[in-house]
């Protein structure tokens, strides 16, 4: 049965990659840019590291609330590179254009692309971890979700300041006593109900099912090593939702290797997470499970 899940899952990740790997085209550096689905965003590029062996593999998925940002603001690690690391920088449809589940479709569409045609491309496909900031992180804890039910699950995965689960938090900011930053998230117009398409407070128990907590609760399965990193000053996510994607990951897998940390002073991205301790950590992270 995990034999033709896997098929199936594969199957429907070809669906949107179909054809893309001859649009394909290069870019300065080494990179090589790639349409793994026919829609314009459906893109992703690859920085090779300029090694003579197949290259393993970070995919990173960029923030900007599901409606705006590009990969094109994923700054890549001179670090990354000197470890052999190949980077791929993945776009996924925008809320704007598309309801959920569309970008989750988009995302294990580009991994099952990397997962058929890397090799040819300098990569190796069986050493790739999963890493998002803000809602890639939301992207690449979902993702992974999907590939370790099936048996195909990725050496790691990294998680920045997301949001995990829709439907706590304007509560979770509530318990901390923290300000939120803009509007509730449970109106109708905030990014996480535009992008589902219904008002959170109107329908938290569905917006609870479509979170990476409700799909860890089904799982009783070997976790890949995760790194948690969250300002403990977020005032757009609150790190509780850190939290509890720890103890949930922990609960599926009493075994998981976690490495889970709150910035100090550090809010909703920024600096503290591109600079100094925190991308210190995150390259030895990656060095080491994908050794």
């Amino acid at each position: 049965m995990p034999r033709l899940i896997r098929r199936s899952l594969l199957g429907l990740g070809v669906a949107a990659a179909a054809g893309g790997v001859f649009l394909w085209r290069w870019r300065g550096q080494g990179g090589v840019e790639i349409r793994y689905g026919t829609d314009i965003r459906q893109a992703m590029d690859i920085n090779l590291p300029g090694i003579a062996s197949a290259a393993p593999i970070l995919v990173w998925f960029h923030d900007g609330d599901f409606a705006t940002g590009d990969k094109a603001d994923i700054t890549v690690w001179p670090e990354l590179s000197e470890a052999g690391i190949a980077v791929v920088r993945v776009n996924t449809r925008l809320s704007v254009a598309a309801r959920w589940p569309a970008q989750g479709d988009d995302a294990l569409s580009a991994i099952v692309y990397l997962q058929r045609n890397g090799a040819e491309l300098g990569l190796d496909p069986s050493r790739m971890v999963l890493m998002g900031q803000g809602a890639g992180a939301y992207l690449a804890v979902y993702t992974s979700l999907s590939l370790i039910e099936v048996g195909l699950a990725p050496k790691g995965v990294v998680s920045l300041y997301g949001p995990m689960d829709f439907s706590t938090l304007d509560a979770d900011l509530k318990t901390l006593g923290r300000a939120r930053a803009r509007g509730p998230a449970d109106g109708a117009t905030s990014p996480e109900s535009s992008l589902l398409g219904f008002a959170i407070g109107e329908n938290r128990e569905k917006a609870r099912a479509a979170s990476p907590l409700a799909r860890l609760e089904r799982i009783s399965e070997p976790m890949p090593p995760i790194l948690i990193r969250h300002g403990d000053a977020d005032s757009v996510v609150a790190d509780l939702q850190a939290r509890r994607l720890r103890d949930a990951w922990l609960a599926a897998d009493p075994k998981a290797v976690i490495d889970y940390k709150l910035v100090p002073g550090a809010g909703h991205g920024g600096e503290a997470f591109q600079t100094g301790a925190v991308r210190a950590e995150i390259v030895a992270f990656l060095r080491q499970v994908l050794a």
